[in-house]
């Protein structure tokens, strides 16, 4: 919202407080001020001059040298390139140290041989349009025709310098939307007398109501409407102080009527139509719903093809107008419009902000709509327009107005105490202060004892309750006074993690230091993603979002895969070949559909690792690592999975002392063609809710054995049924207690073994803490693991 200081200053007298102090008076109540734009601040002697004589350059023909008469600056010389400046014409003239609006510096000196004096100037180089002067937008110099004192500051005769604010107002402060509810803030803050622009209008006999019929249809979306009849209509250009002050806005002067409009808009805050009468067909205003395929070019020559969640200003026939947002090109303002009928309402800010959203189509009046608009600037709107086409002397106008009000315009009361007030913000502010400051904002407050009674004005319609007062007061009487205060029933901590959290930390910290990256994802994924993972409906049971942002993202996930294997196919799809990555997130399980109650959020971990040197055993090798790394004191086993979306023979279910917790696998190469990824990913989801629990903190240190460890080597025949895990466990139930690791290294299919056979070699290391074991010993430990194998029909090759 930009505010010009000069505007603001004709409602409060703000004249001896300086920019600097006005920017952060309004931050200090709550208005963010984006920018402080100064306009033209650098421009400074550029003078009027009078052309005595003009002649040709004796050194070019493109140059003429002319004499002028710069009043106090004497009679300069100077050499231009301006065709239409003639003897007799008064012009600007930037003279010997002068500054352009861009900053640049002029000094004198020769052009091909002539001394030149200065510079004749346009607009361009005064930072001017023709909304500050009649040909001021030109390229060529700007003459003046009116019969300026010569030698005077260009400046200072257009008031061309100027300081505009940009001010962010919030959506909850949409009586601020305008310079006049700007004006009311800063009245407050300064201490000063409000002064109201000049709504009287002195009307004729002719009535608004003879002239046309008003009905409102959908009360629901239109709680207001006014409609006021203006005749004897002179379509021109409006004064220059108002097409200065609209350019200042960053609008564009179009014609006196449809100034008035912008105008009021921008100095009330109330968006208006104004209406072409004759194009009125029965001379009827309907407020109405669209019809489904109704049609409507607005101002901008833009068609749209309308349904009935659009609100419309329609004649007898047709859609005159976007209700809210644009008024329709038939019924706009022309060159040889006699009578208009202004609009001006309040239409129901949510219906404003979906049609424009779902038309594409936004404008001024669409913004202050969409923050809303009260029924008193309503009727402060149309009485400014009607007094302004009187003011300007653009017309005639009714006297009175046909105004269609849903909305009660008597204020309304909050009864509260001041004690109340108090509690809330945890000081206590003076009472006198408080009065003072809610009566400069316009409530109008009664005390008695300890209870006030306030009434709220009508501009004001974010104000509900005390809660809304107190803010009201704070913020004029300054957040600095607010002391620090705990809450009840609150105390100072040291801060710091958690146990919960510091687990979840030590767990990142060592899959970070094993090469894994965290990714983060949405909660939500696409039923495509359950298909694509070979999901049956049936088997995922996913919450589906009432109003998701779209099909990708409708459902609450029940599982980590589908959103960590996107960030695979992400990478592989940008030629980043190799990774590791995880995620550790909630998954979202309800307990029937659809819900009766919240759903259980359950803490799960995903990873996945693709690229060459990773395959199935790197990322159990992880599995296993990373249950030793967090102490988890239970049995930790794989067993055969039958999951669709994983390999049939490269996965396993994880169990953890008997109970399946997660899985792990390659990706099955129907999932992987699904899902865009031309490469072998192999994928891992644990339940780590389940196995938070079981966290032990305290570790156990274990001295290293001071004499030499002994390893052997056996290689085992056994039917390929038998498990890895079930070999293990075999060696391990011989009880050797000198046995401190066992590890496979190789395994092997081929001729050599019987098709139903496979060799399975294994690496036994024996240590010992009182001695060094000699050879008699390690041969017994051999014998009696493999008397444990054969039981389970494993021989040695």
């Amino acid at each position: 919202m930009r505010i010009p200081l000069k505007w603001l200053n004709e409602y409060v007298d703000i004249s001896s407080v300086g920019a600097e102090e006005l920017k952060n008076a309004l931050f200090s109540c709550g208005f963010e001020v984006e920018e402080v734009i100064r306009v033209n601040e650098n421009v400074s002697k550029i003078v009027t001059c009078k052309v005595l004589e003009k002649s040709v350059h004796p050194s070019a023909d493109r140059l003429f040298v002319c004499k002028v008469d710069a009043g106090s600056y004497g009679t300069l010389q100077i050499v231009t390139n301006a065709v239409n400046v003639q003897a007799g014409d008064i012009v600007p003239v930037a003279v010997d140290g002068a500054v352009l609006s861009d900053g640049t510096k002029i000094k004198s000196g020769k052009l091909r041989g002539v001394e030149s004096f200065g510079m004749f100037c346009g607009g361009a180089e005064m930072g001017i349009t023709d909304e500050y002067y009649d040909g001021a937008s030109s390229d060529s110099v700007l003459i003046f025709h009116d019969d300026f004192e010569l030698g005077k500051e260009v400046a200072d005769l257009l008031d061309i310098k100027e300081t505009v604010f940009d001010i962010s107002v919030t959506a909850n402060r949409p009586d601020c939307q305008s310079v006049l509810g700007i004006a009311r803030e800063v009245a407050a803050l300064f201490g000063k007398t409000l002064k109201m622009p000049d709504l009287s209008i002195k009307g004729t006999s002719v009535k608004t109501e003879d002239k046309v019929k008003v009905s409102v249809y959908d009360s629901d979306l239109c709680l207001r409407y006014i409609a006021g009849y203006c005749y004897d209509i002179k379509i021109g250009p409006s004064p220059k102080w108002m097409q200065k002050r609209l350019a200042l806005m960053g609008i564009r002067a179009i014609n006196n009527a449809v100034d008035i409009t912008n105008y009021v808009l921008n100095e009330i805050g109330q968006p208006m139509h104004a209406f072409d009468y004759r194009e009125l067909t029965g001379n009827e205003i309907v407020v109405r719903r669209a019809k489904d395929g109704e049609k409507i070019i607005t101002l901008d020559e833009k068609e749209f093809v309308l349904n009935k969640d659009n609100l419309v200003i329609c004649d007898k026939d047709k859609p005159s107008c976007l209700a809210g947002i644009m008024g329709g090109l038939g019924s706009g303002i022309k060159a040889d419009t006699k009578e208009i009928v202004f609009e001006s309402a309040r239409f129901k800010r949510d219906n404003v902000r979906k049609t424009s959203r779902t038309l594409n189509q936004r404008s001024d009046s669409s913004a202050r709509f969409e923050k809303g608009v009260d029924a008193f600037t309503t009727e402060l709107g149309m009485k400014r327009a009607l007094n302004l086409i009187e003011t300007l002397g653009v017309g005639k106008v009714a006297c009175d107005v046909i105004d269609v009000n849903y909305v009660s315009m008597i204020e309304k009361t909050i009864d509260c105490k001041f004690s109340s007030i108090n509690k809330l913000l945890g000081i206590t502010v003076p009472e006198n202060v408080a009065l003072n400051v809610l009566s400069s904002l316009g409530f109008k407050c009664e005390k008695k004892g300890d209870d006030l009674n306030v009434s709220v004005p009508l501009f004001r319609e974010d104000v509900e309750d005390y809660p809304d007062l107190a803010e009201e007061i704070i913020r004029m009487y300054g957040y600095d006074h607010i002391e620090n205060t705990l809450l009840k029933n609150s105390s100072i901590t040291a801060g710091g993690r958690n146990k919960e959290q510091c687990d979840e930390l030590n767990l990142k910290n060592y899959l970070a230091a094993t090469g894994y990256s965290e990714v983060i994802t949405y909660s939500f994924i696409s039923p495509k993603d359950y298909a694509n993972y070979f999901y049956d409906e049936s088997e995922y049971s996913a919450i589906k979002l009432k109003n998701p942002l779209g099909e990708d993202v409708s459902l609450m996930r029940t599982t980590l895969l589908p959103s960590v294997v996107s960030v695979v196919e992400k990478n592989v799809n940008k030629k980043n070949l190799d990774g590791r990555i995880y995620e550790l997130a909630k998954v979202y399980l309800p307990e029937s559909l659809p819900l009766n109650k919240l759903p259980e959020e359950k803490d799960t971990l995903c990873m996945a690792v693709f690229g060459e040197s990773e395959n199935f055993f790197t990322l159990k090798g992880t599995v296993c690592d990373l249950f030793e790394h967090l102490n988890l004191s239970g049995e930790l086993e794989f067993l055969p999975a039958k999951r669709k979306f994983l390999h049939p023979t490269r996965s396993a279910d994880i169990l953890f002392d008997g109970k399946t917790v997660g899985y792990i696998g390659e990706l099955h190469p129907d999932v992987s063609k699904k899902v865009n990824v031309n490469k072998k990913v192999y994928v891992c989801e644990i339940d780590y809710d389940a196995l938070k629990r079981r966290f032990d903190r305290e570790y156990c240190v274990k001295a290293f054995s001071k004499f030499p460890s002994v390893e052997r080597d056996v290689a085992l025949l056994c039917s390929k049924k038998i498990t890895h895990a079930e070999i293990v466990n075999a060696i391990f139930s011989a009880g050797i207690k000198n046995l401190i690791d066992v590890k496979l290294f190789d395994v092997y299919t081929g001729e050599k073994v019987s098709k139903d056979e496979k060799s399975m070699a294994y690496r036994l290391t024996f240590s010992s803490m009182e001695k060094t074991l000699d050879d008699e010993e390690i041969e017994r430990y051999v014998g009696k693991i493999l008397k444990k194998l054969q039981e389970i029909g494993a021989k040695l090759r």
